[in-house]
């Protein structure tokens, strides 16, 4: 295998086992209908009070379809609600329920346990390359 081609091949496993991690611990704590990448819309919406689909979709650079599909599950579990803007009837917001809200502690913990997993041998300088080279691979992906 080239170089090249196993470097690819360790991000994707890298994703996947990041995830595997993200979904057990979940699960430890009673939550299985939820998958990472409803993560990136809590965590987005835990910042803020309210926000437009488009913010959204901005923000975890997905498509409005695909935010759809992850705002509409969310809602069905009962962890935010979405509603129209009185302004205009084509811009729909989402926000926190209360349900929603209170599993902000443990996203969080979810979060600092993955960091410290992922990074437990490594040092500062050595993260710091990491994580530069990594947004030089995400921009060349454009």
């Amino acid at each position: 295998m080239m170089k090249q081609t196993k470097t690819i091949f360790l991000i994707s496993k890298i994703r996947e086992k990041a995830n595997k991690f993200i979904l057990a611990d979940l699960a430890q704590h009673g939550i299985t209908k939820l998958a990472p990448s409803h993560g990136d819309i809590l965590a987005y919406l835990y910042q803020r009070e309210r926000v437009t689909m488009k913010e959204i979709s901005d923000s975890i650079h997905r498509t409005k379809p695909t935010v759809t599909v992850l705002v509409n599950k969310l809602a069905e579990l009962g962890l935010v609600k979405k509603f129209q803007a009185a302004e205009d009837s084509r811009v729909i917001y989402v926000e926190l329920t209360e349900q929603g809200k209170a599993l902000q502690k443990l996203f969080e913990k979810i979060s600092a346990d993955l960091v410290q997993k992922v990074f437990q041998n490594m040092e500062q300088e050595e993260m710091k390359k990491l994580e530069i080279s990594l947004q030089k691979i995400l921009d060349n992906l454009g």
